[in-house]
């Protein structure tokens, strides 16, 4: 490992002044992994990328070898396109509000990348043809080879200007959804932020801020409707013009789940309602009972059920990065390096701002084969949480990126092992979080919080994943059904919290979840892959060192392997039905309530 990444892990203490002043500078980035085919200054302009993609698809292929070498050339040139657009669409959700970077953002998804789209068509094809593609090591290329028979199979010229006004709106709706702020006590503050007060002890402080929030987002519902009707009705057309009778079916190939089915999901649907939606119920007439109320409100949901006041593990970012490297240091001192690297290289913009898009994610630099992390943070305990889990996300990109093309590309890794990954880190995390970041009474309520959302995200994993099955399958419904249809849905794995008085809030809730408009059919991922993390959990209970090592194998696999295959590097069967679900559920029963 190179010098740049690798280094003590330490309590480095890091001011909330310095990390505010740092945002992304991708110029003084380290460059480890020198170019042997493009030049260092590739300039982002079509006619320059244009010959590169004719050099590539008019160079001959003569043997294995060079169907290697070709390979290798390509890889290289797609990690630069893909880390070109991770690039400008890191400036852009950091900062909505700064024009240029708005304009590149757009140019890229507008311009650049419907070219590319084409042109890399071109490309599949020359590899799927070729002979010699049968004689490359079948143990490094099988799943890759299979994937690219995918995309050849799934490409439609007349898609990509339809991918493209999806893009689009995608861009509005961050821009939405960034702006969103309400005035509170004096101060502008982001949605966000507004999270907060939802976790005081003062009922009539949480229920003010609620309604304030809830508010502020029912001034976009119809602009937010109106996107969402335009994106079904482009996904649809996307989906017939590639040969499927709807988006969903479209959506299982293009995400490349070779390993299951919708009707995989809907026993998983099944599973959830037998095993958690009860469990989810039993805990929330549970915090009724602690709380002394007789109706559960929305309200209700975040603060300690027994009135203690808050917890506030950090006041800034820099209190962040020093609590979460503490911890990372006694789950393991490799991962806690890497995590170190990426605070030192500024990584990481982790504090809700005005002008800041939604949500948090890891965004993979694909030439320089290092992670960038994004958040929300505001200063609570869900935030830690959060950081870990995307440092999880970061650690796959750290420990694949040492293997040959085309095993790397973070991007390229299954979700649904993805998630394993991040999601591994917010449970084993919480095993170290006393004595570094809290101590002994705060370490026991922020576990016991982080087990009771996993009971939660199940079932809220279900319900968005089930509404997105109807709504693909259904693609000529009107507004009202769609309402209907949610309702239905999100009803029947919800938990007891009583909406009355707030019903236009509840139709609309579905509008917050951001993986409906960015990633539609991504969600189901993150209730397969917390099965597998609660294995690991499991295990790393009895026997730290062991988990660990197998999670730090599967992650290096990156995307060679199919997923029974990544799942079983772990140490993890791969199954998501009755059984697998009950067991899992039965787990966190024990935990929480044994």
């Amino acid at each position: 490992m190179a010098p740049a990444i690798c280094g003590n892990a330490t309590h480095k203490d890091v001011s909330q002044k310095g990390i505010r002043s740092l945002l992304f500078d991708y110029s003084s980035l380290p460059r480890e992994f020198p170019r042997s085919f493009l030049p260092n200054d590739l300039s982002f302009d079509w006619d320059r990328l244009a010959q590169i993609f004719d050099e590539l698809q008019t160079r001959e292929i003569r043997s294995v070898e060079e169907m290697e070498r070709w390979l290798s050339s390509e890889w290289e040139f797609t990690a630069a396109i893909s880390e070109e657009r991770a690039i400008r669409s890191i400036r852009y959700t950091t900062q909505t509000d700064n024009p240029e970077y708005e304009k590149a953002h757009l140019n890229f998804i507008t311009e650049l990348e419907p070219k590319i789209k084409h042109r890399g068509f071109e490309l599949d094809k020359k590899y799927v043809s070729s002979p010699f593609r049968s004689g490359l090591p079948h143990e490094v290329y099988s799943t890759f080879d299979k994937k690219r028979e995918n995309r050849v199979s799934l490409f439609r010229p007349k898609n990509v200007e339809l991918e493209k006004a999806d893009s689009e709106l995608v861009q509005k709706y961050e821009k939405i959804m960034g702006a969103m702020t309400v005035q509170y006590k004096g101060e502008e503050r982001t949605l966000q932020q507004m999270g907060r007060f939802l976790e005081e002890t003062d009922r009539g402080v949480r229920q003010e801020a609620w309604e304030l929030a809830e508010q502020r987002r029912a001034k976009e519902a119809d602009k937010l409707n109106h996107i969402f009707d335009e994106m079904i009705r482009t996904r649809a057309e996307i989906a017939k013009n590639a040969g499927f009778e709807n988006f969903r079916d479209y959506s299982f190939r293009k995400h490349e789940r070779f390993d299951y089915t919708p009707e995989d999901c809907f026993r998983f649907h099944d599973a959830v309602e037998t095993y958690f939606v009860p469990l989810s119920r039993e805990m929330d007439e549970d915090r009724k009972r602690r709380m002394g109320i007789e109706d559960l409100r929305p309200w209700d949901l975040f603060v300690d059920p027994d009135g203690r006041s808050p917890l506030r593990p950090f006041n800034g970012a820099g209190e962040l990065v020093t609590g979460c490297s503490k911890v990372l240091v006694d789950v393991d001192r490799r991962l806690a390096e890497y995590f170190t690297a990426m605070s030192e290289l500024r990584l990481l913009d982790l504090e809700s701002r005005k002008g800041k898009a939604p949500g948090g994610y890891m965004e993979d630099l694909s030439s320089l084969r290092l992670p960038f992390i994004f958040m929300n943070a505001v200063g609570r305990d869900t935030d830690v949480r959060v950081l870990l889990h995307e440092s999880g996300h970061s650690f796959h990109t750290f420990l694949s990126r040492d293997s040959g093309f085309p095993t790397y590309r973070g991007q390229d890794v299954p979700t649904e092992f993805a998630e394993v990954a991040s999601t591994t880190m917010e449970l084993v995390s919480g095993e170290h979080i006393e004595g570094t970041i809290y101590d002994k009474e705060g370490a026991r309520r922020s576990n016991r919080d982080e087990l009771l959302s996993m009971v939660k995200l199940f079932c809220w994993v279900t319900t968005i994943d089930a509404f997105q099955h109807w709504v693909y399958t259904h693609p000529e419904h009107t507004r009202e059904e769609r309402e209907k249809e949610w309702l239905n849905i999100f009803r029947r794995y919800s938990g007891l919290e009583s909406w009355e008085g707030y019903e236009a809030a509840q139709r609309n809730r579905w509008q917050r979840q951001i993986h409906l408009f960015e990633a539609p059919f991504y969600y189901i991922e993150y209730g397969i892959a917390t099965l597998g993390a609660l294995g690991i959990w499991v295990r790393y209970r009895s026997d730290p060192h062991e988990a660990i090592s197998a999670y730090k194998s599967a992650l290096s696999l990156g995307a060679s392997r199919s997923l029974p295959e990544l799942f079983g590097a772990a140490g993890l069967p791969w199954d998501f039905g009755r059984s697998q679900v009950g067991k899992c559920a039965g787990e966190l029963r024990k935990a929480l309530l044994g």
